[in-house]
């Protein structure tokens, strides 16, 4: 999966993730809603699987809601 990939589905990996977070935790959520993907990841930027983009959503998600 390439950056622009990754771009695109962005906010599908964010409604999958606050499906199933805590509602105490769903202004971390809106945090990550906010923020732009391609400032996330470079345009060369290469996932080897989703599963690593996923991985990559979710340590956004930790560090929002270790702060």
């Amino acid at each position: 999966m390439d950056a622009i990939e990754f771009v695109t589905r962005y906010p599908g990996y964010i409604s999958q993730l606050e499906a199933v977070v805590k509602p105490a935790h769903l202004p971390a959520i809106e945090k990550l809603r906010a923020f732009d993907p391609h400032d996330i990841v470079k345009q060369e930027h290469y996932f080897n699987s989703e599963a690593e983009a996923l991985g990559l959503i979710f340590r956004l998600f930790l560090r929002q809601i270790s702060r």
